[in-house]
């Protein structure tokens, strides 16, 4: 996506690495940073007449902003606009969208809150509200009449994934806007737009930011209209991010490739410790070549990341596999630098009690997997 000029003739496809070390960066210059501190002024000077410049107020625009968009969209291939949440990008782009009596689709198995706040949240637009589970058929009846089609691939918790160009040709067809939530993937793991969607979302508080200290999110889509239309639907609710988060996760993305090769190769150490275990059932991780979902996985993901999701007997195996590591934090969220587990149903998803979703962190593998081991002679000799 971001070329390089070499000898004014050669261009050059740069890794993911360096993609994410240098995306969004100012024009190098002797004597200035490689990249400048958070920008937190609310008011700018403007001239006596002549032209409004960029930057004239705090909730219209920000120096700091424009970095972090800019990084997003070289990594997403298009145009990137920041919400203080991933829940706020959601319904930012739906309440531009939608009119009333309009039709929606949603993953069944998707993000909880997305679902509600479609469904309830904005139910004085009287919305025809369809769910359909990830990896089930989005067929031409479901998709007849929709507006907006909300994919999630892979699911979360469920793991699950859904094939994005082939939703998207069957769902353009009958006139639908295709946004994708590309959370668990990062754009480093899968580039909805690339693959026919007309926008692709994030709560960057996960992997992109990484460090589990910032709240973010974002919309990316090729439609530089779409893409204004956002930003002015930003500045008019006032629903903007904080420029030293944004900072914080522009700094973070720079270790975004590194931190997922680790998280990745911890998943799949994990995986095979979950599914050898005769006490554990429903292990999930699309990377595994005998999971139900990797055959789409793998035509198209780049690469799989680090969250799965499994099965305990009860509750109190679950509290007991936590209560017995040492390594695994108790924590909503994923994609941080900690391995955490998660018990799903406690917030809402319908999913067993038992139902744990893991995200590998950047531990030492051996060290990681002989926690779980331990975790697990626990867990299950509970009960």
């Amino acid at each position: 996506m971001t070329a390089n000029e070499t000898g004014g003739a050669e261009h050059v496809q740069w890794g993911d690495g360096t993609r994410c070390v240098h995306a969004g960066e100012p024009t190098p210059a002797a004597g200035m940073p490689f990249r400048a501190g958070p920008v937190l002024a609310a008011t700018y000077h403007l001239g006596v007449d002549g032209d409004i410049p960029e930057d004239f107020y705090g909730r219209a625009a920000n120096p700091t902003w424009r970095a972090l968009e800019t990084a997003i969209g070289e990594l997403d291939g298009g145009h990137c606009v920041l919400f203080p949440s991933g829940m706020s990008a959601i319904a930012t782009l739906a309440r531009l969208v939608l009119r009333p009596g309009d039709t929606v689709v949603l993953p069944s198995d998707g993000y909880y809150l997305a679902r509600k706040h479609i469904a309830s949240g904005m139910s004085a637009l009287d919305l025809d509200v369809r769910e359909v589970p990830t990896p089930g058929e989005w067929s031409a009846e479901v998709l007849a009449g929709a507006r907006l089609v909300l994919l999630e691939t892979p699911s979360n918790p469920g793991m699950d994934v859904c094939d994005i160009a082939a939703i998207a040709a069957r769902a353009h067809a009958h006139g639908a806007l295709v946004a994708v939530d590309n959370t668990t993937a990062t754009p480093l793991g899968q580039q909805p737009l690339r693959l026919g969607a007309d926008v692709s979302l994030a709560s960057d508080t996960k992997a992109l930011a990484g460090h589990s200290d910032v709240v973010l999110g974002h919309v990316s889509t090729a439609d530089a209209e779409l893409a204004d239309r956002l930003r002015a639907a930003r500045t008019e609710s006032g629903a903007i991010p904080g420029p030293f988060e944004v900072w914080l996760a522009h700094r973070g993305l720079g270790t975004l490739d590194l931190r997922l090769e680790r998280q990745a190769r911890n998943a799949a150490a994990l995986h095979r410790v979950l599914a050898e275990h005769p006490g554990v059932r429903g292990v999930r991780w699309p990377g595994a070549p005998g999971d139900p979902a990797h055959p789409v996985a793998a035509r198209q993901m780049r690469r799989f990341g680090g969250v799965l999701c499994f099965e305990l007997p009860s509750v109190a195996a679950v509290s007991a596999f936590t209560s017995a590591s040492r390594l695994l934090a108790s924590a909503t969220s994923f994609g941080g630098l900690h391995t955490t587990v998660d018990r799903r149903a406690q917030w809402g998803d319908p999913v067993p009690a038992g139902l744990v979703r893991l995200s590998a962190g950047c531990e030492d593998t051996d060290d990681l997997v002989a926690d779980v081991r331990v975790a697990l002679a626990a867990a299950l000799s509970t009960g």
